[in-house]
């Protein structure tokens, strides 16, 4: 019989949450308990649909974990920042540029936050598989990973799945169309954000991570205290995510886009730096980075009749689509370390993937 005793680690003491009078987004909620039923489901994706195409982010609340299954998941993730020796670390740190994907950790200072003033980023990442035993793993973490386990699958199927439900629901597609795309092989990743020095933070204008969008399908933020994270709100405006307790902070990317045919955009957000009442903790997260699998063509979803209806924004010819694993590769490799160049739009870089035009906002 399996041992009922957790293994042990230091506890996350969350930061008060700031006192400051910021300029938050108004970000509709969903609960996603309602989507177990079609009855459900049907009452929510008109919830959904207007949120995405309004905001791009939407709260869900009501996901199946606990506070204190969330808070264990918080303590989890700082075990690779905090238990793990630098020497360790460089064992299990990612060739990114080599390979096209994250795995293991990515260090601080590899990311270009400004160019011209050559400010690199301070954040950390350690990216698992979904398949948390695909890879190995620093020791410290190693006995984690059947918790891990069980929150990577929370996230696949008791969260990624519906939602993409709720998508194919709102484009009059069968529920599964999307949740077929989307196997149970991809990476999510835990990070943890630095404090840097008050002369990069001048010279990069309190931009910790510029202006940017996803690059899969949809991306789940567990929710935690510490301001930063910014959206670009429908009136061009920067505007902050609210922290709401165990909540999900959801959003689609550019893999999304590409099947719903530009139907659903992918969301513009950064990373700046935390209110100053918060400026002298550490950003702790956990991620879920959904991508779909490796072979799927980035192909709208044509048969829709909501598309045939609205019309196709197509981001290249059909026959030049590129794969899932084509498009990750390309963006995972040049974001951050490619040179790019202005933008016809004030405060927009472009650079160009498989022969589409990505735009970093500044």
């Amino acid at each position: 019989m399996p041992s009922l005793t957790l293994p042990e680690c230091a506890h996350y003491i969350p930061p008060p949450e700031t006192k400051e009078d910021l300029e938050f987004a108004d970000l509709p909620i969903i609960d996603l308990s309602t989507a177990h039923t079609p009855e459900g489901r049907a009452e929510l994706y008109p919830q959904l649909r207007d949120a995405l195409r309004t905001h791009g982010f939407l709260y869900a609340i009501n996901h199946g974990y606990t506070q204190a299954q969330r808070d264990r998941i918080f303590d989890i993730a700082g075990v690779p920042f905090n238990d793990v020796s630098p020497d360790e670390k460089k064992t299990y740190t990612a060739d990114v540029e080599k390979v096209g994907y994250y795995a293991g950790y990515k260090p601080r200072q590899f990311w270009k936050v400004d160019t011209d003033n050559q400010i690199l980023d301070q954040i950390e990442h350690y990216a698992i598989n979904l398949n948390v035993t695909k890879r190995p793993h620093p020791t410290a973490l190693r006995p984690f990973l059947p918790e891990l386990d069980g929150f990577a699958r929370h996230n696949h199927f008791n969260i990624l799945h519906p939602i993409l439900r709720l998508i194919a629901s709102s484009l009059e597609l069968p529920e599964e169309t999307l949740v077929e795309k989307h196997n149970f092989d991809r990476t999510g990743e835990t990070s943890g954000c630095y404090r840097r020095s008050n002369d990069e933070e001048e010279k990069s204008k309190n931009v910790w991570l510029k202006g940017h969008t996803d690059i899969g399908s949809i991306t789940i933020l567990w929710s935690q205290p510490i301001g930063g994270l910014q959206i670009m709100a429908p009136d061009g405006k920067w505007k902050w995510v609210r922290h709401i307790d165990n909540g999900l902070v959801i959003n689609t990317g550019d893999m999304m886009t590409f099947f719903t045919g530009g139907y659903y955009k992918p969301t513009i957000h950064r990373v700046i730096q935390p209110p100053s009442d918060q400026s002298a903790y550490d950003r702790l997260g956990a991620y879920y980075f959904a991508m779909p699998d490796n072979d799927v063509r980035l192909l709208p979803c044509a048969e829709s009749p909501v598309l045939k209806r609205v019309g196709i924004e197509r981001q290249c010819l059909d026959e030049d689509s590129p794969s899932c694993e084509t498009w990750r590769k390309g963006r995972t490799t040049a974001y951050g370390r490619s040179d790019l160049k202005k933008g016809v739009e004030r405060g927009v870089e472009e650079e160009v993937i498989e022969g589409i035009v990505v735009k970093h906002y500044n």
